[in-house]
């Protein structure tokens, strides 16, 4: 019983932290910016093939900017709380915090540059990346996977239903675990390891809606957008 408490409490914990996230992203126009170029950086890293140290400064460099807005945005909406007769003081404080984002923000274009300007990276990368994604299936992987994610999160905000890691539309749990049946089915040519898979990911959703986090519709909205989504990206990076 103390286990699945301590379970409960740590996915209310993450809830909380995905909806703190979402808030910002939601309110705060400058965060969306950040993030699509964050989403779109990191991704051309993996097309370029940047190599592991590469990709953790790209992530290190994202996280900065994103942490900094965050904080930006905490800090603003307490301020907004204080008396008009800090005014000045008010203002000291935020032009503080936004200078924060700024130094981040330059710190990320700095490093952008030295990573995606390197001589010939441009050229030689884009000649073969292509190739070297098709030869990879951990790139397509994470990628289908981050995708899923993403349109998971968004599914739920627009729907207003459920919370970013329990219940809503779609369920996240089926779209991942229907995703990771579509890459095994594409990759190997394993009947039997098919086969075992879909029954996890079939026993996956079964257990959303035995345990009432889901309707069956919800589910069904899951593993659609699980299969179709996988399809699409590994058609598109195999070409």
């Amino acid at each position: 019983m103390k286990n699945v408490q301590k379970a409960n409490k740590l996915v209310d914990s993450f809830n909380a932290a995905i909806e703190g996230f979402l808030y910002v992203f939601k309110t705060q126009r400058n965060m969306r910016i950040h993030f699509l170029l964050a989403l779109l950086v990191i991704m051309l890293g993996i097309y370029l093939n940047f190599s592991r140290v590469e990709l953790m400064l790209l992530c290190l460099t994202i996280g900065l900017v994103l942490i900094t807005e965050m904080i930006n945005t905490a800090i603003e909406i307490i301020l907004n709380k204080i008396s008009s007769s800090y005014t000045h003081w008010v203002k000291l404080v935020k032009d503080i915090s936004a200078g924060a984002v700024l130094v981040a923000s330059l710190n990320a274009i700095i490093i952008g540059y030295l990573l995606f300007f390197k001589q010939n990276v441009i050229y030689d990368a884009f000649r073969l990346g292509m190739d070297k994604i098709s030869q990879s299936d951990w790139h397509i992987s994470f990628i289908t996977l981050a995708v899923i994610v993403g349109i998971v999160i968004a599914g739920k905000t627009f729907f207003h239903r459920g919370e970013p890691l329990r219940g809503g539309m779609p369920s996240g749990h089926s779209a991942i675990a229907f995703s990771i049946w579509i890459l095994v089915a594409l990759i190997t040519q394993s009947s039997l390891l098919v086969f075992t898979v879909f029954v996890l990911a079939f026993m996956v959703a079964q257990s959303r809606i035995a345990r009432h986090y889901h309707t069956f519709w919800e589910v069904f909205a899951g593993a659609v957008v699980g299969i179709v989504t996988t399809v699409l990206v590994y058609r598109l990076l195999t070409g």
